[in-house]
């Protein structure tokens, strides 16, 4: 299965969108929330709360791309070679997961590195350490999601599901706009996105604060029903391959 995840992790790094979606979008509009006075609270608060929403935005938009060539693999007969393998359905969507948390890495890196570098923030080494691992950590269950959605979809369709996938999940989740000016019917909803509890734990770590327990919750459970989502989708997906 190593051979099969160093293939798909260069297929991944050679695709165009996940450098534009993936590290360079998130990049941007980081410096653009802080350096145009767009983020709330004082310059350092700012900059910490919105490079962590930021670094889990480009984190979110490689998932995603991670599993939009799904389709496409299809209808070039590679989900069909892969079958005749020795590995099984759950080696494959695996693999796939793997490929996709060592993607998210360069994204959670380019935005931490500008925040440090750029607006001078400042955390204990534990601080950066927890917010790197829960960022990282934290994308299986959408990566799960995008790849779900590539094997169930045609190429383009599973493209663009995934783009507005990840752009409302990021919309809705707090990571541009912070939920404490959502509406409270709005709010509530978001509480139980993924994309929120998965900012929420590193917000708490940047904070100093202990991960909540529910956001834990509710992450892992996402993470079960992306999980057996991914897995039917590979399933049905073998079946018309």
């Amino acid at each position: 299965m190593l051979g099969y995840v160093r293939l798909e992790l260069v297929r991944s790094l050679r695709d165009g969108g996940y450098i534009i979606f993936g590290v360079v979008m998130p990049v941007v509009m980081y410096l653009l929330f802080t350096n145009l006075g767009l983020a709330q609270g004082d310059k350092h608060d700012a900059a910490l709360f919105t490079m962590v929403s930021m670094a889990a935005y480009g984190a979110l938009g490689s998932a995603f791309n991670n599993g939009s060539g799904i389709a496409e693999d299809r209808a070039a007969g590679w989900l069909r070679q892969l079958r005749l393998t020795p590995m099984t359905p759950a080696q494959v969507v695996a693999g796939k997961v793997v490929t996709g948390v060592l993607g998210v890495v360069p994204s959670i890196a380019a935005v931490l590195l500008t925040g440090a570098l750029v607006n001078h923030v400042t955390l204990t080494p534990g601080q950066w350490l927890a917010i790197i691992g829960l960022l990282w950590v934290g994308t299986i269950p959408f990566s799960l999601l995008g790849l779900g959605n590539g094997y169930r979809l045609t190429g383009q369709t599973a493209a663009m599901t995934n783009l507005a996938t990840m752009l409302s999940l990021s919309i809705l989740g707090g990571l541009w706009i912070p939920t404490t000016n959502f509406p409270a019917w709005l709010r509530a909803i978001a509480e139980w996105t993924p994309s929120n509890s998965y900012a929420a734990l590193s917000w708490h770590a940047a904070s100093g604060e202990v991960p909540g327990l529910r956001e834990v919750a509710v992450l892992s459970s996402w993470l079960l029903v992306f999980g057996l989502y991914a897995m039917y989708g590979y399933r049905r997906a073998g079946k018309t391959a």
